[in-house]
């Protein structure tokens, strides 16, 4: 959590300095060095395509520790929050498709849907001692799955051009790692690593988005070790990586994709179609949304809230689930690929919605979480 805390801190100075930057006389020039070639892809495709994957290596180790032995591994404790995650999908996603079905906006219908889970766990470790352990459980286990539907909804519906045979050798190096792990019982991080790059680089010019090799390549890696006393591999690289992601991807990330020109028009295109998707999805969306699938799931008798866990604390979680920030800026810039003005616009949506959403969440959450583990 202090991680996070001192991560999402980080990410804001980048963003604001960014945003600076792009805004005064140094703009231009920042703004063209990040579409300035290097080697076969700009630096800002670099970032995104590349130094992302390792960010959604993470997440994909986070996934597998998760699923194995961690909160999702007991159907009965997974349930609330995959109930709660699918809500905060389903709802955000139709508010933007209601506001632009038919127009050339509809393809952002993705935005509003992901949860910044850097931003979100950040947010919730100001609270300090008001977070408790539930609140704790339920935020990460849920954005942990929204970061899994996420994934999904990029590889899936963000896929443009499909070459079947560069996809097929991606699948294919997928394919003899997970042999090493399970068949040959490999335990030597390196093979993996290589295998890996090159599973990248296939899946790349397969035209799926690159970063999904990240997540694959998370589940080859070996969670359990041959000897019950050593940590795995997969515990180890998570732990090596959340250093250089939290201090270094997520804020070059920021850096990269952040430096919009803010116009003079700006206050009239948050009245957009887009813009009122993307703000009132993450703003009233996502809370909606958690709510009610959980409300439902628990009065269906699907599952029960955990102990030390209240209504209040759901709709609180729900609104910091609103923090969309840096999945969602990643999807606009998948969405709309070519339409600067598109991309600009709905930056400064996601913005305003994530700072609404994350002030929202925290005054809520420090009034109706008192310092007492009690809960009403």
């Amino acid at each position: 959590m202090r991680s996070e805390r001192a991560g999402a801190a980080l990410l804001i100075a980048c963003t604001l300095a960014s945003l600076l930057i792009a805004n005064s006389a140094l703009g231009p020039k920042y703004l063209s060095f990040w579409h300035k070639d290097l080697g076969p892809l700009s630096i800002e495709l670099w970032v995104n395509d590349a130094l992302m994957a390792i960010f959604f290596l993470l997440v994909g180790l986070e996934l597998e520790r998760e699923i194995l032995v961690g909160k999702l591994s007991n159907i009965k404790s997974a349930l609330l929050p995959i109930f709660a995650a699918l809500g905060g999908v389903i709802v955000p996603a139709s508010i933007h498709f209601i506001f632009n079905h038919g127009h050339e906006t509809q393809s952002g219908v993705g935005i509003p849907m992901a949860t910044d889970i850097a931003f979100a766990i950040g947010a919730l470790a100001l609270l300090g001692s008001r977070a408790s352990s539930s609140l704790k459980v339920f935020l990460v286990a849920l954005a942990v799955i929204d970061d899994l539907v996420a994934i999904l909804v990029i590889a899936i519906f963000y896929t443009t051009k499909l070459s079947i045979p560069f996809l097929l050798l991606a699948l294919g190096i997928a394919a003899v790692l997970f042999a090493l792990n399970f068949a040959f019982r490999v335990r030597s991080l390196w093979p993996y690593l290589i295998g890996g790059f090159f599973m990248w680089w296939a899946m790349l010019l397969s035209g799926v988005h690159a970063t999904i090799a990240g997540v694959i390549l998370a589940f080859t890696i070996p969670f359990f070790s041959n000897n019950e006393d050593e940590v795995s591999l997969s515990e180890k690289l998570e732990h090596w990586l959340h250093a250089p992601v939290a201090f270094f991807i997520l804020p070059i990330f920021a850096l990269a994709n952040t430096g919009l020109v803010i116009e003079s028009n700006w206050a009239a295109d948050l009245a957009s179609p887009n813009s009122l998707g993307i703000g009132l999805g993450l703003i009233i969306g996502k809370p909606l949304g958690i709510f009610i699938a959980s409300y439902l799931a628990v009065a269906l008798g699907i599952c029960t809230l955990p102990k030390g866990l209240g209504w209040r604390q759901v709709l609180g979680i729900g609104m910091l689930g609103g923090i969309g920030f840096t999945m969602s800026i990643f999807i606009t810039n998948l969405a709309f690929t070519g339409r600067q003005s598109l991309i600009d616009e709905s930056k400064l949506a996601i913005f305003l919605a994530s700072l609404a959403a994350a002030i929202l969440g925290l005054v809520y959450l420090y009034i109706f979480s008192p310092k007492s583990e009690s809960r009403t």
